[in-house]
């Protein structure tokens, strides 16, 4: 029985667990990347729900990584840094409902990151990111033929650590963002190949009433389970899509730059019973940005999460059959 609860929550962590404390210059000026961590979604995650109960990951996201494009800064031909660590915090509740067929769950995540700019930037940042909740998920498993579709939309509150004139000196970010997200999983005989794509909007900062442009992010998993271990490539785009609007706080100058970026990179997984540990690597091998000002962060990332169920509806009571005997 523990093997089921970890295999279906080791498939289930749809929230995108950990928010960014990076700087991608296509946001508003100074302002972070987007809310949900590209590559996070790749810790053996899928578009299947897991068993009913309430779940825990604890998860560890490490990014080194250096300013590259046509405005990256630099000091004596050397490129920016930019480094960060996140810790993040994931209740997922399964209630066991049901809805147009679907089963329906709800996520909550709290992350906390510290991260640096090097020089010229010279910026160190720490504290709490905007709470993310998804409020409502919905996973249709599609007859016996190991297809699964998944549909959510995340929501980030602006309760993070905001500092500064235009709110953009600690990890916070003054604004909403909405991240609808839609998932497809082929899930059989052990293999996950999995789809995970979402597509993150934001309201205006509250404070300079700049909006920064939208952002599409997909990752890609095909990993496979051999006994207790998992194992596979993974990887990920992520994309600014739209432009930015600037506001007269900045007299409607604004970042017309947008960027590009791929990553690949490894998973290994382990089964220990009651917990299921993921580890996996990504190398963003491609980032470029567009417009003679626009740079992008380019690196490595490394990831960790623990997956656990906290609380598990009681067994079903199956009544006995009476027993009748002949002589």
């Amino acid at each position: 029985m523990a093997k089921r609860k970890i295999a279906g929550l080791a498939i289930a962590l749809a929230a995108g667990a950990a928010m960014s404390v990076t700087s991608v210059q296509a946001y508003e000026f100074g302002g972070p990347a987007q809310t949900v961590q590209p590559g996070v979604n790749l810790g053996n995650n899928s578009a299947a729900a897991p068993p009913p109960g309430i779940y825990m990951i604890d998860q560890f996201i490490s990014y080194q990584s250096r300013l590259v494009g046509p405005g990256a800064p630099n000091v004596n031909n050397s490129a920016t840094t930019v480094d960060a660590n996140i810790i993040t915090g994931v209740l997922l509740f399964v209630p066991g409902w049901t809805f147009l067929g679907a089963s329906y769950d709800a996520v909550l995540v709290q992350p906390y990151g510290v991260g640096a700019a090097g020089a010229p930037i010279n910026l160190p940042k720490a504290g709490l990111h905007n709470s993310y909740i998804i409020p409502a998920e919905l996973s249709w498993k599609l007859g016996d033929s190991g297809f699964y579709v998944k549909a959510g939309l995340g929501v980030s509150i602006p309760d993070g650590t905001i500092q500064g004139a235009t709110g953009l000196n600690s990890i916070g970010n003054p604004w909403w963002s909405f991240v609808p997200q839609l998932s497809f999983s082929y899930l059989k005989d052990g293999w996950n190949l999995s789809l995970i794509s979402q597509y993150e909007t934001n309201t205006k900062n509250t404070i300079t009433n700049y909006k920064s442009g939208d952002v599409l992010d997909v990752a890609f998993i095909a990993t496979k389970a051999i006994g207790k271990w998992t194992l596979g490539p993974v990887g990920y785009y992520v994309g600014q899509v739209t432009n930015d609007r600037s506001s007269a706080f900045y007299h409607n100058a604004i970042n017309v730059n947008r960027y590009n970026v791929w990553a690949a990179g490894g998973l290994v997984g382990y089964n220990f019973g009651p917990a299921q540990l993921n580890v996996w690597m990504v190398d963003e091998f491609s980032a470029n940005a567009s417009g003679p000002a626009g740079s992008v962060t380019q690196g490595v990332k490394f990831f960790a999460s623990l997956n656990y169920r906290i609380w598990a509806p009681d067994e079903p009571v199956t009544p006995k059959r009476p027993q009748f005997y002949s002589k």
